[in-house]
C-alpha cells in the first residue's frame, strides 16, 4: 500500500467505497478510483476487489529503472481486469510507458488491461442515482413483485411503472434496488426521469410471466 499525505486544497480525496459485491469497503485515493469502484460494483459479476495489488518493476530503452503501482486488479466472472485510472487529460509520456509495461504484465499472466480514463456525465450520474437502492432491502408489501409483475406485461415508463404498485412513494425505492441488480432495465443513453422506459430483464421474463 502506497502511503500519502493529506492536506488542504488538495485534488485527490482518499477515503472507502462500500461494495455490495463484497459486501466490504475498499479504499480509494482519487475521486476518481471512487467512481470506478461504484461502476465495477454495479457490473453485477464482481467477485473481488484488490487496491495497488503489487509494484512492477521494469527497465526502459534508455536504461532507466522505473516503478509503477497499478490501481485495481478486479475479479470478474470474465476473469481479471489489471486496471490503471487516470484522466485523459492527465496522462504524460512517462505514464504511456507505465500502461504499456501493465499491459505486458497483464498479457503475460492472461489478464485482461485497461487504463479508465472518464465516463459519460449521465452514465455517472444515472449509476450514481440507482446505487442509493443497491443494499438489501426488506418488502414487506411485496412492491418488488408487483413492480416485476407490471414490466412484465411491456416497457412502461418509470413513474407509470411506480403507480401501479399499491404503495407508488415506496414503490420508488424498491424500483432503484431492481434497477440497480438488473432486475429490471433502462436505457442508460438518456438521464433517469419519471418518462425513462423501464423493461423487465431477459433473465426475469419467465419468472415475470408466472405470477
Amino acid at each position: 500500500m502506497r502511503r500519502f499525505t493529506w492536506r488542504t486544497g488538495q485534488w485527490h480525496r482518499p477515503g472507502l467505497e462500500y461494495l455490495v459485491s463484497t459486501d466490504r469497503h475498499h479504499g480509494f485515493e482519487s475521486f476518481e478510483e471512487e467512481l470506478l469502484l461504484l461502476m465495477a460494483d454495479f457490473v453485477g459479476d464482481l467477485e473481488e476487489a484488490l487496491a495497488q495489488p503489487f509494484r512492477l518493476q521494469f527497465l526502459t530503452a534508455d536504461g532507466g529503472r522505473v516503478e509503477h503501482t497499478p490501481d485495481f486488479l478486479l475479479l470478474t466472472g470474465s476473469g481479471p481486469w489489471l486496471l490503471d485510472v487516470r484522466p485523459a487529460g492527465r496522462i504524460r509520456p512517462e505514464d504511456e510507458v507505465k500502461f504499456a509495461a501493465s499491459a505486458e504484465a497483464a498479457l503475460a499472466v492472461g489478464w485482461n488491461y485497461s487504463v479508465v480514463t472518464g465516463w459519460r456525465r449521465r452514465v455517472v450520474r444515472i449509476v450514481d442515482a440507482l446505487s442509493a437502492g443497491r443494499r438489501e432491502l426488506t418488502d414487506q408489501l411485496g412492491l418488488q413483485d408487483q413492480l416485476l409483475r407490471a414490466a412484465a406485461s411491456g416497457p412502461l415508463a418509470f413513474g407509470e411503472l411506480v403507480e401501479q404498485c399499491s404503495y407508488p412513494a415506496i414503490a420508488r425505492a424498491h424500483a432503484l434496488h431492481l434497477l440497480w441488480h438488473r432486475n429490471l432495465g433502462i436505457d442508460m443513453s438518456a438521464p433517469l426521469t419519471d418518462t425513462s422506459l423501464v423493461r423487465l430483464a431477459p433473465d426475469n421474463h419467465l419468472r415475470g410471466g408466472e405470477r
